[in-house]
């Protein structure tokens, strides 16, 4: 497979592995509403990524970015304007992160315009796999012709979606419209319902010998086959479809036959084309005009309008669903997914984290009425939690800070060793089981403090207060008063605190 190659690429594929574990701190003032597993996070997405990882590693089924597109002409919230090569080191990292955090059945969705798309692309080709690119999903985002462009006029952005497991992964259909519905007639009231004719013949190469006769009407007409072409079904299925009402031939019985095909029998929906009209998805001017109603001004070049991740959204998830956006930007992810029901995690850098998202979901939670609100029939519940990055976990000196919570370095060592996210509710010092293994943390009291050493030293007294397990157990703890023999009998492997925890 072809690879793309810059200026910095080898430190932008080491660089995920090498961000330190961070913790979410809450600030309670800034969350909103009732008790809720939404989140909005305050702070660079590459280190809240890394943060997440142990909490929601394959979570997500849908995520949605809209990074800087690396123009020099967007918001001024970020840096638009890097040089190509650091655009892309900046991208690299976050996308093999966002990739960890996607469900297996999950999609990921990138705007992006025609100057970094193709380049885009070629690297998640490479972080996903090439064999994973779904669709290059093209928005129409203006309407008029900007007749200052020097050469063309720019009226589309490209929307890169990729499955993290393109087999496990199904878009579900779009709703049928009021228009594609009043094509279905009933002009013989037949009970079955509204119906619409549908060519009766087929190319002749895809035909075998029994599709090729001469068709005889109720009323005896013959019809024949034109050039070229063969009846869609067998002479004797053909019969039984005309006994059932099936064909019809006309009010006179003289026409060409044709199939009818009933409303009800066809599938409640349609698939998603690639090619997104203003019309149905919205546009730029819609998507100012949606934020200038919230804010009162323009703070946002570029907003997308919430009924383009109303579709990604509805193509993508069920209720309940966690979807992801790392680039915020002025929150319309975070809207849309909680005024469709979906659980979501929103991460912002800016200072607009706080001025702008924090009181945008504010008034969703308060029943807002702009965007899709009427047409998912909103009224307002729910909540969020707001976080910002704290300290890391470990010190320079790679000790663990005195102010870690246990349930704060069980999640990060269950996912060191596992791969997977703790979920854990930080009361017991079994982690859990994985492939065979428990994995048991002695730290910060977790066993009420009984001696010695507030119980992280493993010894007799210590180890008859452990969940039991019959088979291979790991224990994380200060030290083991236990020699090898001793350890092999009880089949532990003990891995000293802080010296054998990893620190990324």
């Amino acid at each position: 497979m072809p690879e793309l190659i810059w200026n910095g690429k080898a430190e932008a594929v080491k660089a995920a592995g090498e961000v330190p574990y961070r913790l979410l701190v809450e600030d309670s003032s800034l969350s909103y509403g009732a008790d809720a597993d939404n989140m909005l996070i305050q702070g660079d997405n590459l280190a809240a990524l890394k943060a997440l990882l142990p909490y929601y590693k394959g979570q997500v089924r849908c995520i949605y970015a809209d990074p800087p597109y690396n123009t020099g002409s967007a918001f001024e919230h970020y840096d638009d304007n890097v040089e190509h090569s650091t655009w892309l080191s900046l991208m690299y990292p976050r996308l093999e992160l966002l990739r960890e955090l996607l469900a297996d059945d999950g999609v990921i969705w990138l705007s992006i315009d025609d100057g970094e798309c193709h380049y885009l692309k070629v690297i998640l080709d490479e972080i996903f796999g090439r064999d994973n690119f779904v669709a290059n999903a093209i928005w129409e985002k203006k309407y008029a012709p900007q007749n200052a462009a020097k050469w063309l006029s720019d009226s589309h952005d490209h929307i890169l979606c990729y499955a993290k497991d393109k087999d496990s992964w199904h878009p579900n259909l779009l709703e049928r419209t009021a228009e594609m519905n009043a094509r279905y007639t009933n002009r013989d009231n037949d009970p079955r319902g509204v119906w619409k004719a549908e060519n009766s013949t087929a190319q002749a190469g895809h035909g075998t010998p029994t599709q090729f006769y001469i068709l005889t009407a109720p009323n005896g007409k013959k019809h024949r086959l034109p050039s070229g072409r063969c009846w869609v079904y067998t002479e004797p299925v053909m019969k039984k479809m005309i006994d059932d009402n099936r064909i019809w031939f006309g009010k006179d019985g003289n026409n060409v036959p044709a199939i009818k095909r009933f409303l009800t029998e066809i599938k409640q929906g349609v698939s998603c084309k690639t090619l997104w009209s203003r019309n149905d998805v919205g546009d730029n001017q819609e998507a100012k005009r949606e934020i200038k109603s919230l804010f009162g001004q323009d703070v946002f070049d570029t907003p997308k309008p919430e009924r383009i991740l109303q579709r990604i959204l509805h193509l993508s998830t069920q209720e309940n669903d966690l979807v992801l956006d790392a680039f915020l930007g002025s929150g319309t992810t975070a809207a849309v997914a909680h005024k469709m029901n979906r659980r979501y995690i929103g991460i912002e850098m800016g200072s607009h984290a706080v001025t702008h998202c924090v009181p945008r979901l504010q008034k969703v939670v308060d029943g807002e009425q702009g965007g899709i609100s009427k047409t998912v029939n909103w009224q307002g519940g729910g909540g969020f939690r707001f976080y910002r990055l704290g300290e890391t976990l470990f010190d320079e000196y790679a000790i663990i800070r005195p102010d870690i919570k246990f349930a704060e370095l069980a999640a990060h060592i269950w996912f060191t060793e596992t791969k997977r996210p703790y979920c854990g509710d930080g009361t017991s010092p079994l982690l859990g089981v994985h492939n065979g293994v428990a994995y048991y943390l002695l730290y910060n009291g977790i066993l009420r403090d009984r001696k010695p050493q507030s119980g992280n030293v493993l010894s007799q007294k210590v180890l008859a207060y452990l969940p039991p397990f019959e088979g291979p157990k790991i224990v994380y703890g200060e030290r083991t008063l236990f020699g090898p023999a001793k350890m092999q009998q009880l089949n532990i492997t003990f891995k000293h605190i802080p010296i054998e925890i990893k620190v990324y």
